[in-house]
């Protein structure tokens, strides 16, 4: 658990603050008022490599000794940054082949950030030159306590062309196959003549006519992103685990192309996350009962998937934009606690904000801090004053408690990187994760995300009641065999429309779909389309309920066992009165099959069907945002209400307000924005 690694007793606070771009005679100041905001961490460092190494080979640690000097002071515990994620001048001008290659073949120049390559052998030996004088000078600092690799690996850009990239694709490709023809085979090569005779006719996926590329490469490609970005991060937890074991290792973000399940487990003591909820306040969203802000809960429940509770290194402190894209408005007053609370929420042991004060200089002087250019004190002070207050009362208790949930979205990353190319279904995944954790919100029903690749016994799925795994058009024997078992020992478990039709290398099985889970489902597809644009939207009707629009994809249904009941058919086009859903008893269990992509109102009818187990302690409008959080014998609600009014919540058995030691039952008015913290009696 994070808070064991952290070594706290509480849920901590902390800030990311920058002393280069800062004079001297404000960090006094600065670090003073961090600790009267009841701050304990913060995060420096990642953006210095020229300060630490001004030219190559010479170190100079003085500035930052200097800052840490003044954190001490404070009793603030300072998490020192590997600079890689920005390498200098120098490096780029002197070293032009650690930099990043497009795949058009255009080298990317210094001026921004992340403009490097994972695979270059210098800039690795670089790399991990400079880590190691750090981990080596600071090993033994009683105020540095952790370390965060890089920064958001994969941010800005998650491929990579350059030479040392083809060139490690190709022995990457070497290891899986071992031979070209078992690559051919895998490839599927023998489609317009792409056989390979040679190992060093092997590259990365390169500019094609119509921008066609073989899908197979394609989906191996990403792969090999991924295990580049994570070897990268290893060789420097491995330099700085080299010099100590006392100082953890994390490393932020969650970007694409990044099996972000597997770097935790291989690499990290826990994970950490950059939280942005005002993105979701920006982004036109015209479908039905938009979540906004709400659904970053959905990105929260993704990063405690990667291994429990966790840390976030950037929550949003203000209005957000880069100099070319201001973008995001101020948070209104009551938001920075409401998005606080978010994070504690769905697993956030430890909470960051980004940054202390605005920048003045460079990329992100509208990417606003706690503090504005003025350096005064202003209202998100204030709110940020009042969450720290109230953390200071009530993190012992939520501290390692764990989130509580009867139902998962299911998810895994070789459908999502099929699905970039093979947008059939790739385009389908998003909207009807989406669709159903809509669902689960409204109905205040808890929801995990749970990687089915992390999970290899049924034991590994029996917590849940419920499983969504809507387009799993990648699905093995062997995952098809977990399932079946799931059910049987009485979960449900609920497919939508191009799933189980593909092997592991992307390429069709030639059986009928949904392949190996036909079995379950007792179902198979007999024919399917495409919806297109200019064609009436066909409708369903599930459990003779009102007819509901249907999107992108339809899949007729074959029922193939006397015991599968059609719990819907469509009501229009060719094919009408055809079965459009399934659903059958096997064992103990149920699997639903859907022949479309999931919308709001589509899973909300199925989720009617359901019965999930929900706690009756609570009425809740649509607005408010339930979170269940259980340690020992003690039950924790957090309830978040995302709305610009109050809501009337309903308490039906007596609880206890924790932030202000009130006991509550019956009517409860909860503000705009609210939050609120219950322990059940």
């Amino acid at each position: 658990m994070i808070h064991d690694v952290l070594n706290e007793k509480e849920i901590t606070l902390g800030v990311c603050y920058y002393p280069e771009h800062w004079p001297k005679d404000l960090w006094e100041s600065d670090f003073q008022r961090m600790k009267e905001l009841g701050f304990t961490y913060v995060r420096m460092g990642e953006f210095a490599w020229t300060i630490f190494e001004p030219e190559e080979g010479i170190y100079d640690f003085t500035l930052f000794d200097e800052a840490i000097e003044v954190a001490k002071k404070y009793d603030l515990k300072v998490i020192m940054g590997t600079p890689t994620a920005t390498p200098p001048v120098w490096v780029t001008e002197k070293y032009p082949e650690v930099l990043n290659v497009s795949q058009s073949g255009v080298q990317f120049k210094h001026g921004a950030r992340r403009h490097y390559n994972y695979n270059s052998e210098k800039y690795q030996e670089l790399s991990a030159n400079i880590v190691n004088q750090m981990a080596a000078h600071f090993k033994d600092h009683p105020t540095v306590v952790g370390w965060q690799i890089d920064n958001e690996l994969n941010c800005e850009i998650n491929v990579f062309y350059s030479d040392a990239d083809h060139h490690q694709f190709r022995q990457w490709v070497k290891r899986k196959y071992q031979t070209l023809d078992q690559l051919n085979d895998a490839w599927g090569t023998v489609f317009w003549n792409q056989t390979y005779t040679s190992w060093e006719q092997v590259y990365l996926t390169q500019p094609t006519v119509n921008d066609s590329h073989n899908p197979h490469q394609a989906l191996d490609e990403k792969r090999f992103f991924s295990d580049s970005a994570i070897a990268f991060a290893k060789l420097q937890a491995d330099v700085i685990r080299s010099h100590t074991n006392t100082q953890w290792i994390t490393t932020n973000g969650m970007f694409k192309h990044l099996d972000n399940h597997q770097l935790t487990q291989n690499v990290l003591d826990f994970y950490a996350y950059d939280s942005y909820p005002n993105f979701n306040k920006i982004i036109p969203d015209d479908s039905k009962k938009p979540l906004q802000d709400r659904k970053w809960s959905f990105n929260l429940s993704n990063v405690r998937s990667f291994g429990g509770n966790f840390a976030i290194f950037e929550q949003q402190a203000g209005p957000g934009g880069w100099v070319n894209r201001i973008e995001q408005p101020t948070p209104k007053p009551g938001q920075l606690r409401l998005w606080t609370y978010q994070s504690i929420a769905h697993g956030a042991d430890q909470i960051l904000y980004f940054r202390w004060r605005t920048a003045t200089k460079g990329s992100e002087i509208y990417w606003h801090g706690i503090n504005d250019y003025h350096n005064q004190r202003n209202r998100r002070i204030d709110e940020i004053d009042q969450v720290s207050h109230e953390i200071k009362k009530i993190g012992s208790s939520l501290v390692g408690s764990s989130y509580q949930a009867k139902a998962a979205i299911v998810i895994d990353y070789q459908n999502e990187w099929d699905g970039e190319v093979d947008r059939w279904y790739g385009d389908f995944i998003d909207q009807s994760q989406e669709a159903w954790f809509k669902a689960f919100q409204y109905q205040h029903i808890p929801v995990d995300l749970l990687n089915i690749e992390q999970a290899k016994t049924v034991e590994d799925l029996n917590g849940y009641q419920v499983l969504i795994y809507p387009h799993a058009a990648i699905l093995t024997k062997e995952t098809a065999n977990l399932f079946s078992e799931y059910v049987k020992q009485g979960g449900t478990a609920i497919f939508g429309c191009r799933t189980g039709y593909k092997d592991l290398t992307g390429q069709t099985y030639m059986m009928k779909h949904p392949g190996y889970l036909a079995d379950l489902t007792g179902s198979t597809v007999e024919e399917y389309t495409l919806i297109s644009p200019l064609q009436e939207r066909p409708t369903v009707s599930l459990f003779h309920g009102d007819p509901v629009t249907t999107e992108g994809f339809n899949e007729v249904l074959s029922l193939e066992d006397s015991d599968v009941e059609m719990i819907g058919s469509f009501d229009n086009a060719y094919y009408r009165g055809k079965p459009a859903a399934t659903k059958r008893k096997f064992g103990q269990g149920y699997a639903y099959y859907f022949g479309g992509v999931f919308s709001y109102d589509i899973a909300e009818q199925m989720l009617q069907d359901l019965h999930i187990q929900r706690s009756d302690a609570l009425s809740l409008p649509e607005k408010v945002e339930i979170a269940i959080r259980v340690k020992e014998n003690r039950t924790f609600y957090i309830l978040l209400n995302f709305a610009s009014s109050d809501q009337l919540i309903t308490i039906h058995q007596k609880m206890v307000n924790i932030v202000k030691e009130q006991v509550l039952r019956g009517d409860y008015i909860m503000k705009a924005y609210d939050v609120l913290v219950l322990e059940s009696q």
